[in-house]
């Protein structure tokens, strides 16, 4: 259980980096990210810019802490949308059963058959590559995934005494499902947001690296990567940075979302 707990410790502080640097980002940056300055192309790390600078002479750190902000925006919002859709159509589809649960899962499994990253490739070239397109495209492209789960949950929580009780009371369904269903699926929706928000980070890394994110200039991690892939022998620092911070997001939310569900989780009281 220590091992748990310090995971948890450990992922909780690079995700409040990550959410630090973002908000610092909205009031202050070293440099301009977008400012130009072709004497300090290539520079290398130093006290000047911290990170280098890019082949415009961008630099490089003011340019990361912009991009974290591009990754927390798009992520938490594809969760949000997600999440919204996601727990209104498993709710619906798990309490009514019958022919609707069926048309509404054989729909879900079918999006379910695409990878989320080439289904919202799809959607993107339909949408157009920007901001709130990919949002759009990840948050549909993930939506089918927290169906499932909430879907499962109601399942079984439908069957239990305390819904037939809230029945016999005379209570809607409506009502049902969100005052004795909806908090009971609070935990799994939590664990898998959790990982959702690591996924969105790194769709949106990966369609920015293909040209399909953020249009450039803007910064993203994904584009810094991209731009830096030419100049990889004689400036490593271009990969190598906006690289190591989706890296380390990724772990941080890895080891976040693991210590979640084993907090929440009901088969794991017994190791606590």
């Amino acid at each position: 259980m220590r091992k748990l707990t310090f995971n948890g410790v450990i992922g909780g502080v690079l995700i409040a980096a990550l959410v630090a640097t973002a908000l610092l980002s909205l009031i202050w940056t070293p440099y301009d990210p977008m400012r130009l300055s072709f004497t300090a192309r290539l520079a290398a790390p130093s006290s000047a810019h911290w990170l280098g600078t890019d082949d415009f002479g961008r630099d490089v750190l003011s340019r990361i802490m912009v991009g974290a902000r591009a990754s927390v925006w798009i992520g938490t919002l594809t969760v949000a949308f997600s999440m919204v859709c996601g727990t209104a159509i498993g709710l619906i589809s798990g309490y009514a059963r019958g022919w609707l649960d069926g048309t509404i899962m054989a729909v879900n499994n079918a999006l379910l058959a695409f990878p989320g990253i080439l289904l919202a490739l799809g959607l993107l070239a339909v949408l157009g590559a920007n901001q709130y397109g990919i949002i759009l495209a990840l948050g549909i492209a993930y939506t089918p995934s927290m169906a499932r789960v909430v879907r499962g949950a109601t399942l079984s929580l439908r069957e239990r005494e305390f819904i037939e009780a809230s029945k016999v009371m005379g209570n809607g369904e409506f009502y049902t499902m969100a005052r004795h269903i909806l908090p009971n699926c609070i935990a799994p929706i939590t664990v898998l947001a959790t990982s959702m928000f690591g996924w969105a980070i790194l769709s949106e890394s990966a369609l920015s690296f293909l040209g399909l994110g953020v249009p450039p200039p803007a910064p993203t991690w994904g584009n810094m990567l991209a731009a830096g892939r030419p100049f990889i022998e004689q400036a490593v620092w271009l990969g190598l940075f906006p690289g190591l911070c989706i890296a380390l997001t990724l772990l941080g939310i890895n080891l976040l979302g693991d210590a979640l569900r084993d907090r929440l989780d009901p088969r794991m009281r017994g190791l606590r």
